[in-house]
């Protein structure tokens, strides 16, 4: 499988990073579109990574705060490599950005086990398009790969 990591600027490609995070958070999730979409794209950092034909397969961003999330995988993409790969371009972009904190946001079910990767809760617990989500953190040099399956 080849493909190409890419940081891409949202006004620029926002058209691509859309319609990849349409396509697996509106459509594939039924995430609410108006909860998909919000004022941190637009200064948030973005990596998009395209298959051979340059057509998008994965994409995530990081906000200035240092909160990765908008983790968006093709189905038949979504093989622990491309993970690691996206989430070591999103690190990268932590780093040149001097963001030495690192949050996620998660599903409720899943802070058990991310507290087990040594991520601490950050704030209360709150809901986002109806579902229960917690924040968390982790200094971004110890950074594990969380359970990309319950982020958004």
């Amino acid at each position: 499988m080849t493909f190409t990591v890419k940081n891409v600027d949202w006004e620029k490609d926002k058209h691509r990073l859309k319609a990849l995070r349409e396509h697996v958070f509106v459509l594939e999730w039924r995430v609410p579109e108006a909860s998909e979409f919000d004022e941190h794209d637009s200064s948030a950092c973005h990596v998009l990574i395209v298959d051979a034909n340059n057509d998008p397969i994965a994409t995530g961003r990081l906000t200035t705060k240092g909160e990765l999330g908008r983790i968006a995988v093709k189905r038949s993409y979504r093989t622990l490599h491309v993970y690691r790969v996206l989430f070591e371009a999103l690190l990268k972009a932590a780093k040149q950005n001097n963001l030495p904190i690192i949050k996620v946001v998660c599903n409720l079910e899943s802070v058990s086990y991310h507290k087990s990767l040594g991520f601490i809760p950050d704030g209360q617990v709150f809901m986002d398009a109806g579902v229960p989500r917690q924040r968390l953190k982790c200094p971004a040099e110890r950074f594990p790969l969380p359970d990309v399956t319950q982020l958004h």
